[in-house]
């Protein structure tokens, strides 16, 4: 893993400590990809982290004047999906976002980060560069902007250097006659990477495209632009025989692979579809139903008081500070794991579980100041001055939660070892919504995986719970 981890708290440290280190350093926010790359063995020369989450006002959604909608580098993919200015401005990013991962990984996970990573199956680039997107680099030397057509170079392969880093991601905002949207295409519905996706953008005058934008991911070594379907489109209605054509030339444009999730013709055949299938939203106006205009968050949205984080805080030189289950904990030599082992091997609270150490299970759920995450894919210095709930810290004056009451009573137990994690998604659902739909209990729970009891139960327990 890592061997240093600074904690900053503002953009001109943060970019100071990345000249120093340039590429043995990496900044982080979320953080999901980047652990994983680390087990993996993917990550053997970056020994600095550099967190920026302490950094105020970088987790702002705003439309300036100039009608420009700009997402800092802290936004999250939850961020994105509620904002109601993505929601009406920019419609296919919001529903790229939703798709992304599970909630807890949402909670964590940016949106500079998704386009960092360079992946040409990562879901939110696809919409962004429809967009037009530009982000705005900075080091120590000056900064500069990059559309994001511009940004990549290959499969995980961009232009930015060892010493920059993204300030600011920003694109037009669509108007009344623009309209677009998203597809993802998956082997599941949640927790699943992109076998292709799309994005398509029209700007309409009396049902005639003036213009149109047609991006699709996980079809070549970037995301791509269907350049012989945007031109076929231009002055031409959204007849069922336009789109068809369309379609076709959308799949044309694709050079796809074969790979264990899915066959080079597949991919293909499955570009036709969901390009029709956005094509066809566009034409009959309507929105795709698979984003709420409420999404769940897990997340709360409470005030937390949290200790002040010195400037530069250094976690090689300094102690983890944290409180856990309102307790106060003091951890020397932990900086360099997850949050998950913090809990388990130095806090020993052994309730929360490891089951996938890759956040596809969920099993590892606690809350970190008032947020749902896995914490296999939390550092543990971000546990500094912050506020941890684990299983263990639900119960109030020792009686247990309603939640657990009801998982009893339900049966929605099995071999119990996935348990703790969606009783921690339960829990927090409720503290968001409490009186969630069935459907809004299934997203809840979309990032936890149980291999006994097929979900019924579980599912009954959290709908009892929630009406006592």
């Amino acid at each position: 893993m890592w061997n240093k981890y600074y904690n900053v708290t503002s953009i001109e440290e943060a970019l100071e400590i990345l000249n120093q280190y340039q590429d043995q350093a990496r900044i982080v926010a979320g953080a999901t990809d980047l652990i994983i790359e680390f087990k993996k063995g993917l990550r053997k020369t970056t020994d600095v982290l550099i967190d920026i989450t302490r950094i105020e006002g970088l987790n702002q959604i705003t439309l300036d004047e100039d009608q420009n909608i700009h997402l800092g580098p802290l936004v999250t993919h939850n961020d994105v999906a509620a904002s109601k200015i993505i929601q009406e401005r920019a419609l296919p990013l919001a529903q790229a976002a939703w798709e992304v991962g599970s909630p807890q990984i949402r909670n964590r996970g940016t949106i500079a980060g998704n386009l960092i990573t360079a992946s040409p199956a990562n879901d939110t680039i696809t919409p962004l560069m429809a967009l037009k997107a530009k982000l705005v680099l900075k080091s120590i030397y000056g900064q500069r902007v990059v559309s994001l057509e511009d940004f990549y170079l290959g499969v995980r392969k961009s232009v930015l250097q060892a010493h920059e880093m993204v300030i600011d991601i920003y694109f037009p905002a669509l108007d009344d006659s623009q309209k677009g949207q998203f597809i993802k295409f998956a082997l599941r519905r949640a927790q699943a990477i992109s076998l292709v996706n799309v994005a398509v953008i029209c700007d309409m005058d009396n049902e005639i495209v003036q213009d149109a934008k047609i991006t699709l991911g996980a079809v070549a070594p970037t995301i791509i632009h269907a350049k012989e379907a945007e031109q076929f489109l231009y002055g031409k209605k959204l007849s069922e025989d336009v789109i068809n054509e369309t379609a076709l030339l959308a799949q044309k444009s694709t050079k796809p692979i074969s790979d264990v999730r899915g066959s080079a013709s597949y991919r293909k055949t499955m570009v036709k579809v969901i390009t029709k299938r956005a094509l066809v939203s566009i034409a009959e106006g309507k929105r795709d139903n698979l984003l709420p205009k409420d999404p769940v968050l897990l997340d709360n949205h409470s005030s937390f008081t949290v200790l002040a984080t010195p400037s530069c805080h250094s976690s090689e030189d300094e102690k983890i500070k944290t409180h856990i289950n309102g307790k106060y904990f003091e951890f020397d030599n932990c900086q360099d794991k997850t949050l998950l082992d913090l809990i388990r091997d130095d806090a020993k609270l052994i309730g929360t579980k490891e089951g996938c150490a890759e956040g596809e299970c969920g099993a590892c759920t606690v809350f970190m100041d008032g947020k749902a995450v896995m914490s296999c894919l939390v550092p543990s210095a971000r546990a500094h001055n912050a506020q941890v709930t684990t299983i263990e810290g639900i119960k109030s004056e020792g009686v247990k939660h309603v939640v657990q009451d009801f998982f009893i009573q339900e049966g929605a137990v099995q071999c119990g070892y996935c348990t703790p994690g969606f009783v921690m998604s339960a829990v927090k659902l409720l503290e968001e919504k409490p009186t969630p739909s069935q459907l809004e209990i299934k997203h809840a729970i979309s990032g936890n995986l149980c291999r006994c009891t097929g979900y019924y139960k579980i599912i009954s327990a959290i709908e009892k719970a929630s009406k006592t």
